[in-house]
């Protein structure tokens, strides 16, 4: 019996069911992100999201299916653990993703922090009257 067709389908439900769960995640709990970030401009914050999320299935489902590959298996001991180790490689991938991801999420966020702050103080400056010209007089001060 070959079990490297049973080992394929096996795999490729995993690494799509985990892929589409973690997608799904993602986006829910993105969208919440990048509405704060870009809170002056929802759509643009709806777009990243869902842009984010297709680069995620696509990076993930592409490296699933490159990474599994088999030269067939004798036994179902060596179907299963071809397969287990297959499926953790790819969750170790899938988790280094995702942190990947969250960076950018944090870089995102800390550059609309900054933006913000500096947009703050070009106001606050703005507010302020300009300060006397060179040799201008002054009232008020005794000669």
């Amino acid at each position: 019996m070959n079990y490297a067709v049973w080992t394929y389908a096996v795999y490729a439900a995993a690494a799509i069911g985990l892929t589409g769960v973690l997608a799904r995640t993602l986006f829910r709990n993105g969208e919440v992100f990048l509405a704060a970030v870009f809170e002056d401009d929802q759509p643009m914050a709806k777009a990243i999201n869902h842009l984010l999320v297709i680069g995620f299935y696509m990076l993930n489902l592409g490296y699933a299916f490159l990474l599994f590959r088999t030269n067939g298996a004798a036994t179902a001991l060596d179907a299963t653990e071809h397969l287990v180790t297959r499926l953790g490689m790819l969750l170790v991938s899938l988790g280094v993703i995702h942190f990947v991801n969250m960076f950018v999420f944090w870089l995102i966020k800390k550059n609309g922090d900054a933006t913000k702050k500096n947009a703050a103080r070009a106001n606050r400056y703005a507010a302020t009257p300009p300060p006397p010209a060179p040799g201008a007089a002054t009232s008020g001060m005794a000669m």
